[in-house]
């Protein structure tokens, strides 16, 4: 299964955020939209992203008041990015390796979508099952 296949499942939006944008309004916006991470775009293109996890490490390192801090003092400016043509087992593994939840997907060098763990793991149980309704149907007298 490739990437592309787990973007069918979900909806096209990209969450984003300016560089200059305070730590606070990107915290309101993840916590308004109910995503973990955000893309950081200046003039249209990706310079970084901003996720949870950078928000909490920015706490640790610029101290806990970050609510007037621009969101380019802490976001990750050389994110893991993935190709949407990658497989998915590439996306899991990645991302295990990586410690991270969220991975920028391009087509080409465009930024295309974001996708997190949650998404990977929704669709390797989704492609398990089906897998496993072959394998399933291949033996005779399987009881279902």
């Amino acid at each position: 299964m490739q990437i592309r296949e787990i973007l069918t499942l979900k909806s096209d939006d990209i969450h984003s955020i300016a560089p200059t944008d305070t730590v606070a309004s990107a915290v309101e916006k993840m916590v308004g939209l109910g995503v973990g991470s955000l893309v950081v775009l200046k003039d249209g293109e990706m310079v970084g992203l901003l996720t949870e996890r950078d928000v909490v490490h920015g706490m640790v390192k610029l101290g806990l008041g970050l609510k007037d801090i621009e969101v380019k003092a802490i976001m990750e400016t050389e994110p893991v990015v993935a190709n949407a043509d990658d497989s998915v087992d590439y996306a899991r593994d990645v991302m295990t390796k990586s410690h991270i939840g969220h991975l920028p997907i391009l087509d080409g060098n465009k930024l295309f979508a974001i996708i997190s763990f949650h998404d990977v793991a929704r669709a390797s149980l989704k492609e398990a099952k089906f897998e496993n309704s072959l394998l399933k149907r291949y033996i005779k007298h399987w009881p279902e």
